[in-house]
């Protein structure tokens, strides 16, 4: 299974082989050094790794009916992880170190573009996904519009997103998020734009105690400043009685979304709609 870009994307250029281009390179709000910040972290990080895991157990709950589309990818890590669940999937990314570590790690195909620069032909994609990337645009409405009008009637578009908006520190400026959800307000961006939720959940649920203790409070009280890859590393990478505590508790959680219970409470929010 293969995504013939040549044919739904005309617009794009390929420069090299299984990498594309948009001739128009967007801007977009997200660090300039953060794919490769995190690059460093993800296959350590029980953040990342958890991610994954939940996102593949929805993939194979709705799987996909043709190539999976992974939007505003990163470095590959979910495309990577899709992948090796036996998923096709393609990925776009509009940082170039993105797109190239991707392409690196052996994604194929990667499309170096912004959302609103892919001009894929209407109704091409069966599934696409968008993981910690709708907090990023600042119009939600005009994106959800684009994704759908992309996407096959009755294709899938899968979410996560930060939650809770009372816990907008300043870690979320510098990552360049807008805003932060509740599954409620989640499901109405999508509603508004033509899809129709089938399954959402909290995830992540020990994690909100854990950053209104270690970044909303200290941010509101302007002890939190700037950023410390340190200070990253080891809130993603815990270790000794805390590293087997959160190890234990997010295998709860994730026998929780397999069995298709959604988890009332939780630090990001993850949605899967399909194309009304």
């Amino acid at each position: 299974m293969f995504l013939d870009l040549g044919s739904i994307a005309p617009a794009l250029e390929q420069r090299d082989r299984g990498i594309w281009f948009a001739r128009r390179q967007a801007k977009v709000s997200y660090p300039a050094f953060g794919n490769a910040a995190y690059l460093t972290l993800e296959e350590r990080s029980f953040w990342f790794r958890h991610r994954n895991r939940c996102i593949i157990s929805f993939v194979r709950r709705f799987p996909p009916d043709g190539v999976f589309l992974d939007i505003g990818g990163g470095n590959g890590f979910v495309a990577k992880g899709l992948a090796a669940a036996g998923f096709a999937c393609a990925m776009v990314e509009p940082g170039l170190d993105g797109a190239l570590a991707a392409h690196a790690h052996g994604v194929d195909p990667v499309i170096c573009a912004g959302l609103e620069d892919l001009q894929f032909s209407t109704a091409s994609i069966s599934a696409a996904g968008m993981f910690d990337v709708l907090e990023h645009i600042e119009d939600e409405a005009a994106a959800l519009e684009i994704v759908h009008a992309l996407l096959r009637p009755g294709g899938r578009l899968f979410l996560t997103v930060p939650a809770y908006q009372f816990l907008f520190s300043v870690d979320d400026t510098m990552a360049g998020h807008f805003r932060r959800y509740t599954i409620s307000s989640l499901g109405r961006a999508l509603e508004r734009t033509g899809f129709r939720v089938e399954f959402s959940t909290y995830f992540f649920a020990p994690l909100p105690p854990i950053v209104l203790l270690l970044r909303t409070a200290p941010s509101k009280l302007g002890l939190r400043r700037g950023a410390d890859s340190g200070r990253d590393a080891a809130e993603h990478i815990p270790s000794g009685v805390a590293a087997r505590l959160m190890d234990k508790l997010l295998a709860f959680e994730l026998e929780r979304i397999e069995a298709g219970r959604p988890i009332p409470f939780g630090g990001s929010c993850l949605s899967v709609a399909s194309k009304a």
